[in-house]
């Protein structure tokens, strides 16, 4: 019996060990110590600072603080409100929250809920500004509207309900990124006009509670089986994914408005700690470059979610909890910059799109957070880019518009307004890179020149058909010149529910056949984590950049490919080329290199596809083996709303297909300017 119990222990403190070795492991990959591990809801009561007692904002009883926000702005957002006194609330119809289930549309129930949230919120931050008490009742009704909806969400979300997608059971509530939002929304509405809210009705703030504790803080207390909560990825890494930006999205959003609405300490201490230990689920297994697999698009909600996150608990703690010197969260700061082509463009993948503009006060926040001076830099360009269309003019106050902040994110606008000074301050910065790699996600990326967006630019990637947003696209590369796009990614189209279901890879632009990726024996690329680049190599120097790759593994076994090297390099101030080397076991289907571009192509004689961009008058040879090849042009035609904001009514899909493949092969196709 002895032996069996210390086998038994033995056979625990072993598995006690190998936990510890796996978090110490997991620590270790990028240097972010655990939240969760750290601290506990005990020592959390001599952090946090009481409900009562926590100010990290003026608010009407504390009016002066508003004096230092821009005049213009202040008179910005009354003027807005002005127009919103008598202003009907948007309806929102079952029928048409229904629409997703029926017919796969998410768009127009969000337009009309969004708009809710807008409204609100100007109201909200007109009033804070103005203070005369004009706008409390239209801002009573929009609480009185928001607190009688059946879901905060959207209808693309209910399937984390047991029900599943259709109409919201308000028996079972649901914290979804837009519920989320909601709470936040209401809680600073609470948080700066409760007194004014309190001479109308003392109803109205008390209906703000119950209904934030009966949607929000219970459910999300409760919950650990929402997959983005990432506890189902703690417990099983093997089957689970790691969660994506909702984490820091929701919990960013959760925290303040338990801080504000909790009136219990004891459950406002536990859903403290459960966000905590929640974000340490999406940042332990971030990658220790910082880089995101969502693309630059989703950086203000991943790195920018929690930096949200980190500023409201870092104030809640009166500095006590203080995570802005570790390295991975600089590296995600730096992200944002290094994937930076020329505006407004910025490397995409996956669902991301092309052109992009990220929020200026976003940016200003995490380089004064993280001691980065080229990203505040780079703030205060976009900032200057945005607000007048020129990232070298001089800004002038007088110039300023509303804040951008879409479906209510006063959480976002709070912080925001008191950096706007500071950020004006600062002299404005493109941040063109000359060489990017970033390691753990394989994206490479090149230009001719340190600091000049003149030339060619080359992103080239590996990594896996796994990633989220996943398009089937490893080994996929982009190029362009003086900052124009020459070879692209498509990106994504408008969500519907075909976007995150069994269909996703019937969507054309997911394919990899629609990016600048080969097809083998007529077979594309398959999704899924373990069809990923092998053998990846990232090499630079001052004449060149070049990323190198097996990518045999992204390709399901009907392909027969036995090896495909893949090797795609920038020779500085002189053009890209593109080497393939093959070894297949079988030839019993065609092999066709697809590129996908804005330019217009013409096929003049073999060997040579001349692009055209025609908006701004460059000209460019796809150089390749005219003896090997037969060039095709399709042109494809673009319907979303979503994708001709980056690429207008249309794309060309250009693919040179072998005429007598053989079993081992190996040729280089270049991009060259036409001068």
């Amino acid at each position: 019996m002895k032996k069996i119990f210390r086998f038994l222990y033995v056979l625990l403190v072993g598995l006690f060990v190998l936990l510890n070795v796996h978090n110490l492991k997991a620590q270790e990959s990028n240097g972010w110590k655990p939240l969760g591990q750290q601290y506990s809801v005990q020592q959390l009561q001599q952090l946090v600072i009481p409900r009562d007692d926590w100010h990290p904002f003026p608010n009407v009883s504390d009016p002066t603080g508003f004096e230092k926000i821009p005049k213009s702005i202040r008179q910005g957002y009354i003027r807005q409100a002005e127009k919103l006194l008598d202003a009907k609330w948007p309806r929102l119809p079952a029928t048409v929250f229904l629409q997703f289930k029926r017919n796969g549309n998410r768009s127009n129930y969000e337009k009309l809920s969004f708009k809710r949230r807008q409204m609100l919120a100007t109201l909200v931050l007109a009033e804070a500004f103005e203070r005369k008490g004009r706008f409390i009742d239209q801002i009573i009704n929009g609480i009185w509207a928001t607190c009688e909806e059946s879901f905060w969400g959207v209808p693309a979300h209910m399937g984390l309900q047991k029900a599943g997608v259709g109409l919201p059971d308000v028996e079972d509530p649901v914290v979804d990124l837009f519920a989320a939002e909601t709470a936040q929304e209401l809680a600073w509405t609470y948080y700066l006009l409760k007194p004014e809210l309190d001479k109308v009705s003392p109803l109205v703030t008390s209906r703000i509670e119950y209904e934030v504790r009966r949607r929000i803080l219970i459910p999300y207390l409760n919950h650990k089986d929402w997959w983005y909560l990432g506890y189902q990825w703690r417990a099983n890494k093997e089957s689970h994914s790691p969660p994506n930006n909702w984490n820091p999205w929701i919990n960013s959003n959760v925290l303040p408005t338990a801080l504000i609405l909790a009136r219990d300490p004891e459950l406002r201490l536990k859903l403290v700690y459960k966000t905590m230990d929640s974000i340490d689920n999406f940042v332990i297994p971030y990658p220790s470059d910082g880089g995101s697999d969502e693309g630059p698009e989703y950086w203000g909600r991943a790195a920018g979610s929690l930096l949200d996150y980190l500023e409201t608990l870092k104030s809640a703690t009166g500095g006590k909890i203080d995570k802005f010197n570790q390295p991975v969260i600089r590296n995600m700061g730096e992200f944002i910059y290094k994937t930076y082509i020329s505006d407004p463009y910025f490397i995409n993948y996956g669902d991301a799109d092309a052109k992009i503009h990220p929020d200026p006060a976003l940016l200003y926040r995490f380089g004064q957070d993280t001691g980065d001076s080229l990203l505040t830099r780079f703030a205060s360009f976009e900032y200057r880019k945005q607000e007048t269309g020129n990232g070298d003019a001089t800004l002038k106050l007088n110039q300023l518009k509303l804040l951008n902040y879409p479906f209510g994110a006063l959480n976002r606008a709070l912080p925001a307004l008191k950096s706007i000074n500071e950020l004006l301050k600062i002299t404005p910065e493109e941040p063109f890179s000359r060489d990017v790699w970033l390691p753990d996600l394989q994206v490479m990326a090149a230009r001719s020149n340190q600091g000049s967006s003149k030339g060619f630019y080359l992103m080239a990637k590996g990594g896996t058909n796994g990633a989220s947003h996943n398009h089937n696209d490893v080994g996929n590369f982009i190029v362009y010149y003086d900052g124009q796009p020459v070879l692209v990614d498509a990106g994504a189209q408008t969500y519907t529910a075909k976007t995150f279901s069994s269909q996703r890879y019937e969507i054309w632009n997911n394919q990899s056949r629609y990016h600048n990726l080969p097809d083998i024996n007529g077979v594309m690329q398959q999704n899924g984590g373990q069809y990923a680049a092998r053998q990846v190599d990232y090499q630079n120097d001052e004449q060149k950049a070049q990323l190198s790759m097996e990518l045999s593994g992204a390709y399901p076994k009907k392909a027969e490919v036995h090896s495909w090297k893949r090797t795609i390099r920038l020779n500085r101030g002189e053009n890209v080329v593109l080497n393939e080397s093959y070894v297949l076991d079988d030839t019993k289907g065609s092999i066709t290199e697809n590129f996908i571009t804005p330019c217009k192509p013409d096929i003049r004689k073999s060997g040579l596809v001349v692009l055209t961009d025609t908006v701004n008058k460059q000209t460019y040879h796809l150089n390749y083996p005219g003896n090997q090849f037969k060039p095709e042009v399709e042109k494809v035609s673009i319907n979303d709303t979503r994708m001709s904001h980056n690429w207008g009514d249309h794309l060309y899909h250009i693919t040179l297909t072998a005429q007598n493949p053989k079993d081992k092969d190996s040729f280089e196709i270049q991009i060259n300017t036409a001068n």
